[in-house]
């Protein structure tokens, strides 16, 4: 299993909506929703900001494999997450 697929949240965290209680409407439910699509907002920042740090830590054979130069790989590593 390569690194990448190690530090990745699994889907299971996130109970479809068909699995939801029904007794869960109106505000309640609503609020869950949001809450649900700001943990998955964050984790979607979080794992771009992780595969910004793994840019920094590849090698320059590495970054070579994948067509993009050290200074590339360095300005996008510094980016902030939210960019």
């Amino acid at each position: 299993m390569d690194t990448i697929a190690t530090i990745r949240h699994s889907r299971a965290a996130f109970p479809s909506e068909a699995l939801r209680p029904s007794g869960q409407r109106g505000f309640v439910g609503r609020l869950v929703r949001v809450v649900r699509s700001l943990v998955r907002w964050i984790d979607h920042l979080l794992e771009r900001r992780r595969g910004r740090l793994a840019l920094l830590e590849m090698t320059d054979d590495q970054l070579k494999d994948i067509g993009i130069s050290r200074c590339d790989a360095h300005r996008e590593g510094i980016r902030r997450f939210w960019e």
